[in-house]
This record gives C-alpha cells, structure tokens and sequence, in this order.
C-alpha cells in the first residue's frame, strides 16, 4: 500500500449507530489525492441529487490528505464536505487548520464519512483505532468552548483533539461552522448545520499511530527544499508571521478594492488606518500563534483590555473577520469586531457569512425594506457597532430578527421580499469575501466561477492581480484572465486535496510540491501530472453541481459588481466584464458554452466516464 495514507475510511451510520471500516483504493488514492478528491469521487457516486442538506440522506465528510500529520510544510489540517444547505451552489466544502487533522490520521483513518440521523445527540470518540458513539446529552446546548472542555475531562485527557458545534450548528443556523481547537473553523457552506442535522455534536481523537513515508531521505530533502524557499518569500517569510492576514487591510485599502458599505460605497473605508494589522499589532495583540506543523505562525491572539468589551481574550480577528464586521458594516472599532469574531467562535458561525449578511440587512434598513420595528429595535444602519454585536449573536441564537438573518441570503430574502434580493452581494447563495471584483477582473471571474459560490480561495487571483505572484497582471483587463483562473482552480484543487494550507503557494507551486508527494507516496508525480489530477477534481465538483442544475446563468456576479460603476479608486467607474471572460473560460475548460456543463469529451479525457454519460444526458435535455 502507498505509504504516507493511514490506509482506511471509517463510515458511521448515526441512524443505526453502526461503523464499517474501508480500505482506501489505490486509483482513488494515485488520482484523487485526498481532501478534495476523494470528497468529488464519494459524493459524486454516493449522493443523490435533489436531497434536503438538512435531512438524514445528506452525508458529511471528515477528511485529510496524504501529508496531513508527516512533518511537510503547513499540513496540519482537514477538510469537511457535505451539500451545502446554504447555498445553490450545492458543493459544501471548508477547510480548516488547528490540531484535529493530524490527530485522525494517528488514531487510524484518513477520514470519516458520517449517514444518517442520530435519535439523540452523541459524538464520536475515536481510539487508537478503537471508536464508538457516545452520549452528548451533557454537552448539547453548550457553547463551543464549553463543549471542549467538557468532553476533555468526560474522556479524562487533556491532550485529545476536538472538533465540535455549537448552539448554532444545534440550531440548525444555515452559516454554522465546525470549530477544531476553540478557535480554528471550517466555516463556509453552513457544514455546522449539516452536523447539527444529524444531531453530532463532536468528534473526539486520540491516536498513536506512525504515519510514514515512501522516502524518508527523499521527503525530508524535498520538505527542506520548499520550506526555504517559503522562508524567502515576502509573504510567507515575513508578512504573514509579522501582522497574520491582517496585513491585507492596509494593502486591499490602498488599491481601492475593499469593499464598503454592503460593496455600495467601495475603495477604501475612511478610517481604515484604526483596523489595520499594523494597528492590532500595537494595540491588541498577547502572542502568535500557528496550526500544527506550521512555522509560519499567522494566528494572532488578542485579548481587549478595555472599552465596553474588557475582557474579551482569544484568537483572532482574520483580515476577512475585520473587513466582515468592519468595512461591510461602515465599522471601525476594532474592538466591536473583535468581540463579534469572539461571538462567531463561541457559538460556531461563520464570520465572513455573519458580516456579509448584516452588511446586506443595514442596506435593506437605510433603505426602508426593513424597518426598526421588523429588526426587533435594533438600529441597522452602516456605522452602528453595537447593533453590529447585538446581531450577531442575534444570528447564532436564531433570536428575533437574527432568526431571518438565520437562514441565509436567499431564503431571507424570500421572506423580506420588496427588492431585497438585488442587494445580495453572494453568488450561488454564499456571501463575498473582502475584495471588490470591479477592481480585479480575474478574482471576479474565479467568484462567479467557484464551486461552493462566492468564495476567493478556489482561484485566489488577488496573487497575481494586486500582490504580483508569481506575476504581476493588469486587475483591469480581461486578457488571459480566464487561462489564469483556470490555472489557479485546477492548482488549488490540487492543495485542498492535499489539505496544505494554501499560503504555502506564495512561495512554492507544484513543482516543489510533486517531490514531496512522491516521495511521501510512492506514487511518481510531476507538476504537469498534478496539474491534470486538479483538472480532474475541478470538472467532477463541476459535474455535482450541474446534475443538481447549475448552469451557465448561474455563473455570475451581484447586479452591483455588474451594473454600478465602482465609485472610486483606480477603478472608478468600472463594472465587472464578465461575459466575454465567460466565454474563454468555457472554451478553455472544454465545457459547453451555452450552458456551463463540461463536455462528454472533456470528462472521458479525463478519465470520468460515469459523469461523462450523465452530462450528455443533461446536455441531450
């Protein structure tokens, strides 16, 4: 068997309590890697379209890669998969770093896949191999870092890792994430709430077991050789371990593309200079802090010292956090959003969705669509922090108005009605993150295009389009973009199947990573091969969307990225050219243009007979 792979699934049926242990295939481990391969290949040949995310046919998926807990660089992480009960979109993926993914491999597997619905709640202790479903009557109704401490002095070892939800995954909250280590989530896609759905609280491991490596010299020299030239790079070497991802504050600022105002009054939001990372770094910031077998160490632990939110300690804020409660929400205290980001870990929501939707409901309240008297007296105007705070936890406890805001964009826009989906800025259902795509034409095209929706870290383009890596491009023009974002999609695949943090590719690409999974496998890869093997997982994501009905005129923006010309900035007057940047996209990827469905001749050329004949089904009507 390929070394490197702790060579076995385990698959719970929470509706029968039942387990069943699978050996890992050599072809699903040769060409789908892991993470995000292996979550397209189940999902694809297990999950029925046209199911309820929330209902027991849904399945969730708990998964590493074949480095995840080997002393590679920024490998310590996990994934989890499940269709999305958020968005349209349907594919449901967040990744997530912390200690958990390593901890699974050592207790035997490479992943879980969780069936079913359990008639009370438990969660899953896992053993050295050993596992068994457990009560979690105890812990049900506990906040997240209730939850983890609890179930750490009910197992008796403080040494175990966790991955959990909290009220809101409980509560079924379409935005609730699953929180590993108190503070590190796999937060988009609303996977919190498919873990509720099945009335699992928490996952628990321990483990002892060696995960070894084809070549050991081979591997270390190849890890040596990436790591260093990670060391040099400027972002990975000195940005990120200086001021973590808030060192994009400043940057994203003063390229004017960072989105204010629900993206009405984009560029730049006045007074950004009190949110910065330069900023928390002199204010709020104890320590560093790092997932596990990662050096780069971008965690920023913060505790507030004084003001209305005193004593608010633990990780956090993230760039994408500050920009959510901050320029989305017209906010500039930095210690309203801290204490929003506190709220989001202790309950389990995603921030980015959490900021997004309250930026959204302050434009539906300026403008009249919702009122004082429908939010529950809360005042939702842009600027209003305390407002900002009070609905967030209003979200993670379905509370009043939060309850609506509970749902998500699309089905909260059904029930407020009068306009308000024209003010959504998502796409397929999920919220966009803190970049104006009317500034960066690339990174537009990768939201429009991504599988779980609007999302930036299927194709970061932001590397090329605003920090020039490997290579500075033009953000305004649409030439070569779509060859670009292909590239950037098809590579990404590659590392979330890999389960590497993806700040790695500021300093190293698949030529340095080739090496080392080669070395950790066995399996003889080149750049070119791992190029392939992302073409491969991209098109079959793809294929799960369309057989539930995806289509080409899905694939776009907010009608304001579309239609509003950016107010300032470099890009003033701009609007996202996305329809001619479609077309090349279609014709590169070796999908039908018309409607956005990958070819038969695509997917047999890369090895997806199955999908192939499903696809020309839909393509015959």
């Amino acid at each position: 068997m390929p070394r490197g792979y702790a060579g076995r699934l385990l698959r719970v049926d929470l509706t029968t309590g039942s387990f069943r242990e699978e050996p890992l295939k050599e072809e699903l481990m040769r060409d789908y890697i892991g993470g995000n391969g292996f979550a397209a290949r189940i999902l694809y040949d297990e999950l029925k379209p046209g199911i309820d995310p929330l209902g027991p046919e849904n399945k969730l998926l708990i998964l590493t890669g074949p480095l995840t807990g080997t002393a590679a660089p920024s490998s310590g992480r996990w994934a989890a998969y499940a269709k999305s009960p958020v968005t349209t979109a349907v594919w449901g993926e967040a990744h997530c770093g912390g200690t958990f993914g390593p901890e699974l491999k050592y207790a035997g597997f490479d992943g879980i896949i969780f069936e079913g619905r359990a008639e009370k709640p438990v969660y899953l202790w896992i053993d050295s191999g050993k596992y068994e479903l457990k009560d979690a009557a105890g812990v049900w109704g506990r906040d997240v870092f209730e939850t983890e401490r609890l179930l750490k002095e009910e197992v008796g070892d403080e040494t175990v890792k966790i991955i959990s939800i909290g009220p809101a995954g409980e509560k079924l909250v379409r935005i609730a994430c699953i929180t590993d280590s108190l503070y590190r989530v796999a937060g988009r896609c609303g996977l919190g709430a498919v873990m509720g759905s099945k009335n699992l609280k928490a996952v628990v491991a321990r483990g002892e077991l060696d995960i070894e490596v084809e070549d050991p010299d081979g591997f270390e020299e190849a890890c040596g050789a990436a790591l260093s030239k990670m060391k040099e790079a400027p972002v990975t070497g000195t940005a990120l371990p200086m001021y973590g991802t808030q060192v994009l504050t400043a940057i994203i600022n003063e390229h004017g593309i960072y989105p204010t105002n629900n993206f009405r009054d984009s560029g730049a939001l006045p007074g950004y200079e009190a949110i910065t990372g330069e900023t928390m770094r002199d204010t709020i910031l104890i320590k560093n802090r790092g997932c596990r077998f990662c050096w780069i160490r971008c965690a920023r632990y913060t505790a507030i010292r004084s003001g209305p939110y005193a004593g608010c300690i633990g990780e956090g804020p993230e760039y994408e956090t500050v920009w959510a409660f901050g320029g989305q929400c017209g906010i500039t205290r930095l210690d309203a959003i801290t204490y929003a980001n506190w709220l989001c870990n202790k309950y389990g929501i995603d921030t980015i969705s959490a900021g997004n939707l309250i930026g959204w409901a302050m434009e539906l309240y300026e403008k009249g669509l919702i009122t004082k008297e429908g939010t529950g007296g809360i005042d939702l105007r842009f600027g209003n922090w305390d407002a900002m705070v009070e609905m967030t936890e209003a979200i993670a406890l379905r509370r009043g108005f939060g309850d609506v805001l509970a749902e998500g964009w699309l089905l909260a826009a059904k029930k407020i009605g009068k306009g308000s989906e024209r003010f959504i800025m998502g796409v397929k259902g999920l919220g966009l993150p803190a970049y104006d795509p009317r500034g960066v034409f690339a990174h537009g095209l990768g939201y429009a295009t991504s599988s779980r929706g609007g999302c930036h870290l299927r194709a970061y383009m932001i590397a090329p389009e605003i920090l020039g890596i490997p290579e500075k491009l033009d953000p305004l023009t649409t030439e070569g973009k779509a060859k670009w974002t292909i590239a950037f999609q098809d590579g990404f695949a590659v590392v979330d199947s890999l389960i590497i943090c993806k700040f790695v590719t500021f300093g190293i690409w698949m030529e340095d990573i080739a090496p080392i999974l080669s070395a950790a496998t066995g399996f003889k890869y080149t750049a070119d091969g791992l190029m392939k093997i992302g073409e491969r997982i991209w098109n079959l994501e793809r294929a799960i969307m369309c057989r539930e009905g995806i289509r080409r005129k899905d694939d776009t923006l907010p009608e304001r990225c579309l239609k509003e010309p950016m107010p300032v900035g470099a890009a003033k007057g701009r609007v996202v050219p996305l329809e001619p940047m479609l077309d090349e996209y279609y014709e590169l990827r070796g999908w039908d243009k018309e409607a956005g469905i990958p070819t038969p001749e695509k997917l047999r050329e890369l090895g997806l007979s199955k999908a192939a004949e499903d696809m020309e089904r839909l393509l015959a009507g």
